[in-house]
């Protein structure tokens, strides 16, 4: 559980210190310091914040991974993440999406500006609620449930003075309050437009949310990354492994086979017969509930899969989900072409991205999967602060690489 920290100075000597920069900064004498609604949340603040605190708690780890995985935002922001990189790399801003006690699930942006985020925790893992980081926008679309702006010092912490945020609430389609879309810039960045494009963006993520809570819920799911396991309705489907690579397969290209180029990834050069890839079918389709058509063979719906999540996950830049839905590589004793050659893919797509990446968790949590990668393994070594106690066990497998 993240830790509350201790009680604050009083308002009246933050207001002072708010009205001196706002003087500094141009304001005209005798103009309102503060709003009402900072006010208030000034002082609730104060009884649990301190200005002077430098970043923002985080959440553990797993707990962050479960959060993301668990929320209904998870499908229209992955969606709509191309458009948030777009308007967020062009405009020198960060994105952030957090849940509706406000932690931030995701966040894009341009890359400077994401850095200096990271500074103070606005970031994946960042508890922003006002009981943790005091005033801000997050906070304050979280307490009174609609759109609101927070500019430099109105802030409560000091360390985000430099920072304007626009944020809005997200809503279910019963009204219920998701989470937040927050885009932060610097403060001599801002312009009242950044607002309006907030209030589009949520329109789109609702809109995207409304459309899947209205489908029937897919109750089949298929793990094929480490243990292969179909579940059906909750429950361990037995499935013979050349059913799970034929789904894998129809899972993993949506658009479907012809019936040759199926055999072929299926069986290879092998002298199987054309009825033994349509027997196979037969079964799997009877297991499925006629998921899959009959003359091109491809699946009639989407199916819930792994593989196919961890691909849409490095797609939209998500590598904090991609790395927790990787269990293992694809369908690891198979020897079926077109498996092997997907297997492959995921393998170096996942791992080029941890290589690239700078945050030192996805290096040891894919390195907790790859026993045998030295330049995994080294990568996190490199990455890990001094003093940080995970040094250890990034040297510990490291050393067992390179003994084997």
């Amino acid at each position: 559980m993240t830790q509350l920290p201790a009680p604050s100075p009083q308002r009246a000597e933050l207001e002072k210190a708010w009205a001196r920069w706002a003087t500094a900064m141009g304001r005209a004498q005798g103009e309102p310091v503060l709003r009402h609604e900072v006010v208030e949340s000034w002082e609730r603040s104060l009884r649990t914040v301190d200005p002077a605190r430098a970043v923002a708690p985080a959440t553990d780890r797993d707990e962050l991974g479960a959060r993301w995985a668990d929320s209904p935002l998870r499908t229209p922001v992955t969606e709509l993440s191309g458009e948030l990189r777009s308007i967020t790399e062009d405009a020198g801003m960060v994105a952030v999406v957090t849940d509706d006690e406000g932690t931030v699930l995701f966040s894009c942006g341009d890359r400077s500006v994401r850095q200096r985020a990271e500074q103070v925790n606005l970031a994946p893992g960042g508890c922003w609620d006002e009981p943790y980081m005091g005033t801000s926008g997050v906070a304050l679309s979280l307490h009174t449930g609609r759109p609101a702006t927070v500019w430099a010092a109105e802030h409560l912490v000091e360390a985000l003075h430099g920072w304007v945020c626009y944020c809005a609430p997200i809503r279910a389609a019963d009204g219920r309050q998701l989470g937040v879309l927050d885009l932060s810039t610097y403060w001599d960045r801002s312009h009242p437009l950044i607002l309006t494009t907030v209030r589009a963006l949520v329109t789109a993520i609702e809109s995207r949310l409304h459309s899947e809570s209205s489908r029937p819920t897919d109750r089949t799911r298929l793990e094929c990354l480490g243990v292969p396991r179909l579940y059906k309705e909750g429950k361990q489907l037995p499935m013979r492994p050349r059913q799970l690579e034929i789904l894998a397969l129809l899972a993993l290209e949506p658009e479907g086979f012809t019936p040759e180029r199926l055999h072929e990834a299926v069986y290879g050069d092998r002298s199987v017969s054309s009825s033994t890839l349509k027997a196979d079918v037969s079964r799997l389709r009877r297991a499925t509930d006629g998921r899959i058509a009959d003359r091109r063979y491809m699946l009639v719906e989407p199916l819930a899969c792994d593989a196919v999540e961890l691909l849409n996950s490095l797609e939209a830049g998500d590598l904090t989900t991609a790395v927790r839905l990787y269990r293992g590589p694809l369908l690891p004793d198979s020897d079926v072409p077109g498996i092997v050659q997907w297997r492959e893919h995921l393998d170096v797509c996942l791992r080029t991205a941890v290589l690239a990446d700078r945050n030192p968790d996805h290096a040891l949590r894919f390195g907790q999967r790859c026993p045998d990668d030295i330049e995994v393994h080294e990568h996190a070594l490199h990455l890990l602060a001094r003093g940080d106690s995970r040094r250890a066990l990034a040297a510990a497998r490291l050393h067992t690489a390179l003994r084997s």
